[in-house]
């Protein structure tokens, strides 16, 4: 069974600040989707200057491909998400990384449904992702990614600490 995590966005973003520090953990995101809403989370969240090395808005595909070294292909896929956040993570010398790919709408994208979106998180482990449909809006599609991004990298700090 899935829960609901009922926690706010700062809420969200404080728990990752406090595993980071407590880890010593460097982070860093890959956005394209969210277009830097994960990266103002994190960047507002307490004593990001320790803990949070930055962000790519990486919107166009070849940002993706130049900076990111992401393979050339589709960017809406669970790959790409998977090589953004490595990419990022490399890039930014971070321990932990997210990264979210998806459309926004109001319509389809390169024949992908609008609301479908990509979410990969890296670490010295190894990379977690997953694809989800999300229902609503360009402004609630793209809100709901950041939090998925922001829970998925909290859960992979919470891991760690175990």
């Amino acid at each position: 069974m899935t829960t609901v995590d009922r926690r706010s966005g700062e809420e969200i973003a404080a728990s990752i600040a406090a595993r980071a520090a407590r880890l010593g953990a460097r982070i860093a995101v890959a956005e394209s989707l969210t277009s830097g809403a994960a990266a103002a989370s994190l960047g507002a969240a307490p004593d990001a200057a320790e803990w949070f090395a930055g962000a790519v808005v990486a919107y166009g595909s070849d940002i993706k491909f130049g900076v990111l070294n992401v393979t050339p292909g589709p960017v809406i896929s669970e790959r790409c998400a998977r090589e953004m956040a490595v990419g990022v993570r490399s890039l930014m010398r971070a321990d932990f990384t997210a990264a979210v790919t998806g459309v926004g709408g109001p319509g389809p994208q390169d024949g992908v449904a609008s609301g479908t979106v990509y979410v990969a998180v890296a670490s010295a482990v190894g990379i977690d992702s997953r694809g989800c449909h999300i229902v609503g809006d360009p402004a609630t599609v793209v809100a709901m990614a950041t939090r998925v991004a922001l829970e998925d990298l909290d859960q992979a700090l919470r891991r760690s600490e175990s």
